[in-house]
């Protein structure tokens, strides 16, 4: 059914004059290359620019330079009805005074598709997206969930090369949030779409996606895969924003064959490691919560500040060298834990540590 276009973005700017401070630049000279078929996240903290680039792609804002290629076309001076792209959005925008199959259909007869097509595309969306018999109710006969399906619906039905979607779940509560982010991606994955999908939220671009472009201030921070962003973080704001991160000072004593020599507290450790530090620099080594063992024996002396039980693990914070650190012990159950006041020793494998 759908012939995905890849989407090629170049030197992206856009520039927003007559504010209070004079000009303010939104999105900031970004280039990225999205393939055909890809599912990838725009992730950042609200005013990151992600919505504008967003919105540029749609055509609902002009870039004040820069280029943007759908399936190999420059779309750039395109209105938003003639790019082959097509919105779910936030607020759903469905028409109240429509029943589902019109919502769904209205595009299509727009374009004066023959009846017989429509209701066969109509009839095709609506298996896909699982409103078969509902066809006849109207929006306010719907949850926030199966709305959410409707507008989904109504932009599948258009065919269009790329998909986008502004914060579609952000009106939903936590739990149905969960269930219709595994929705969008298995329909995505069966259609075979490009999609480009907007949100603050890191555990939804993190299930979602193929790759994540992390933005920070109009710049992109960095691109990679779910895997590649949560354990080499290229930066302490992507580290940060990415999960929790823990994060230790430390000096490099040595950089040898791939690997660097780290004097940590007085511990000497080695990490592997490629990055442009030599001996003497400081540096930070970022420790995810979860790859920290907590022990009477082990590497670094600490001391328990916060013991919290919470089911499936147990949630530390413990003093390492005037430091804070998370630890997430997971599946507590038969193990000894330790309280308040506990001196006690953390413990990580060197092949969880990362170099910022």
């Amino acid at each position: 059914m759908q012939r995905s276009k890849g989407v090629n973005i170049k030197n992206l700017v856009k520039i927003y004059t007559g504010t209070t401070n004079g000009e303010f630049k939104a999105v900031d000279n970004i280039s990225v290359d999205i393939k055909a078929g890809e599912f990838v996240t725009l992730l950042g903290p609200s005013g990151c620019g992600k919505t504008t680039t967003l919105r540029m792609v749609a055509g609902f804002e002009i870039p004040s330079s820069g280029e943007i290629y759908l399936g190999g076309d420059m779309i750039n001076n395109l209105p938003p009805d003639k790019r082959d792209t097509a919105m779910v959005f936030q607020s759903y925008a469905l028409f109240p005074h429509y029943n589902i199959y019109d919502n769904i259909a209205y595009g299509l007869k727009l374009k004066k598709m023959d009846k017989s097509v429509i209701k066969e595309k109509v009839n095709n969306i609506i298996d896909l997206v699982g409103l078969r018999g509902m066809e006849n109710r109207y929006p306010n006969q719907l949850s926030g969930g199966q709305q959410q399906r409707v507008a989904l619906a109504r932009a599948l039905v258009m065919e269009p090369g790329v998909l986008l979607f502004d914060e579609p779940l952000s009106n939903l509560d936590a739990k149905l949030r969960v269930y219709m982010r595994t929705e969008i991606r298995k329909i995505q994955k069966k259609v075979g779409i490009t999609a480009i999908y907007v949100t603050h939220d890191q555990s939804e671009a993190m299930s979602l996606s193929d790759r994540i472009i992390i933005m920070n201030k109009g710049i992109i921070e960095q691109v990679g895969t779910p895997k590649e962003v949560y354990y080499t973080p290229q930066s302490e704001f992507v580290a940060d924003f990415i999960g929790t991160a823990n994060f230790l000072e430390a000096t490099i004593k040595e950089v040898k064959g791939g690997k660097a020599i780290l004097d940590l507290g007085g511990t000497i450790i080695d990490i592997k490691y490629n990055g442009d530090k030599g001996a003497g620099d400081r540096c930070k080594l970022v420790l995810r919560p979860e790859a920290i063992q907590i022990a009477k024996e082990g590497m670094l002396s600490s001391k328990v500040s916060l013991s919290t039980f919470m089911g499936s693990y147990q949630d530390y914070v413990v003093e390492v060298m005037g430091q804070e650190i998370k630890i997430q012990d997971n599946n507590p159950q038969g193990r000894e834990t330790f309280k308040e006041g506990e001196e006690v020793k953390i413990s990580f494998s060197a092949l969880n540590v990362h170099i910022i």
